[in-house]
């Protein structure tokens, strides 16, 4: 009876041995690293029936959230004797890890933990013992130690990630000013010139064409210089309360009338009774601009784009949704980056999302977009309203 005891003793001990083992490989570095956490709670599953009493019938299972495993492909009869222990990770049970008796479909023999008598084993309910519970317990305590570190490692993965990526605009964003800056007088001087030159008399005709090129060239890039500033935040906002609707109709007015694209249809679904925001009408304007002139560009032949306003608690949601071509997700994951850009050369500088983006972050807001390739896409561009705002 002692060496059975024993016995049992040794096979749980190996079992935590193993159980740990897997944990660490997860945990280190190098070839021995193992791959995802689902794999690493299947290792842990198949461990799990050689503690049993009887190894050769015991079947565990796994479930975390979404990941269900279990160490046999049939699995567990719900009608089947077993023990349980919940998952908990930070305090919050998210799932439960168990061991019961089973056969495989056509298998003769008990169905539960019984010796060969058929007498039920000593101290446990369903033939399982009470060291057997105290064992599943002390697995589940280190499969919910585990899945948290791991969690805790994504997120810091997730954070260093997002700094790096703020690091990368900030470092940016300094080029760009300082090369505004630079470019902001020979640019000046050349539009300048450009004009006087145009106003003089006697100008051959293709030459006055050729100065109109140049002086239309000069005006492209101070406005892309703009961009810039604005990108680099070196242009301040001038907030004050503001009903977002006017600046939508303002914007609309210019953009519905220089509209090349017949196929091209608009649509204002503006909600009345919006509170003011405080913010600076020409940036939002920019906002607005910049958003429809990406969903004229991404309208090949004919579509509709959908300008609409809205109120959410606490906040007045701008949304600009096109029936275009959409974004894939490789490209939807880029397109707040600076200089990033779809659109054939000389036809797009990458700014305008990235200006779009500095804008609604300056103002407190927030923007989402989703797109699907061939359905469209939609923005969304969230304002908090002004304390104690009138309405329009």
């Amino acid at each position: 009876m002692a060496g059975a005891q024993l016995a049992e003793r040794v096979k749980e001990l190996t079992c935590l041995y193993e159980v740990a083992a897997v944990f660490a490989r997860r945990g280190g570095s190098g070839p021995g690293r193992e791959g995802s956490l689902r794999e690493s709670l299947a290792r842990v599953v198949a461990v799990l029936p050689t503690a049993c009493r009887y190894p050769e019938r015991a079947i565990a299972t796994l479930r975390l959230d979404g990941i269900e495993v279990a160490s046999a492909a049939h699995g567990l009869d719900a009608r089947a004797p077993r023990v349980r222990a919940p998952l908990r990770i930070a305090g919050v049970e998210r799932g439960e890890v168990a061991v019961g008796y089973g056969l495989a479909p056509g298998a003769d023999g008990p169905s539960c933990g019984t010796d060969d008598t058929g007498a039920a084993g000593d101290g446990g309910a369903g033939g399982f013992l009470v060291e057997e519970q105290a064992l599943l317990d002390a697995v589940a305590h280190q499969i919910g130690v585990f899945v948290a570190s791991v969690e805790a490692e994504e997120r810091r993965a997730d954070i260093e990630a997002t700094l790096r990526h703020a690091d990368r605009l900030a470092t940016i964003g300094q080029l760009a000013a300082g090369v505004a800056h630079e470019l902001n007088e020979p640019l000046g001087n050349v539009l300048g010139f450009a004009q006087l030159a145009l106003k003089a008399a006697d100008v051959p005709e293709q030459v006055r064409a050729d100065l109109a090129q140049i002086a239309q060239a000069a005006l492209h890039g101070r406005e892309i210089i703009r961009k810039l500033l604005v990108f680099a935040r070196q242009t301040p906002a001038s907030k004050r309360p503001t009903g977002i609707n006017g600046v939508v109709e303002e914007a609309m007015f210019l953009l519905e009338a220089g509209c090349e694209n017949p196929g091209v249809r608009f649509v204002r679904a503006l909600a009345v009774g919006l509170p003011e925001v405080e913010a600076d009408p020409v940036q939002i304007r920019q906002v607005v601009t910049n958003l429809v002139i990406n969903a004229i560009q991404a309208i090949r032949e004919a579509g509709t784009i959908t300008v609409r306003t809205m109120m959410e608690p606490g906040r007045v949601v701008l949304s600009v949704e096109d029936t275009g071509a959409g974004m894939t997700p490789e490209v939807l994951r880029r397109i707040f980056d600076p200089f990033f850009t779809t659109k054939d050369v000389g036809q797009g500088t990458g700014l305008g999302l990235a200006v779009v983006q500095g804008i609604v972050a300056g103002h407190g807001g927030s923007i989402e977009v989703d797109s699907e390739p061939a359905r469209g896409s939609v923005f969304r561009v969230s304002l908090p309203v002004c304390a104690a705002a009138p309405r329009e």
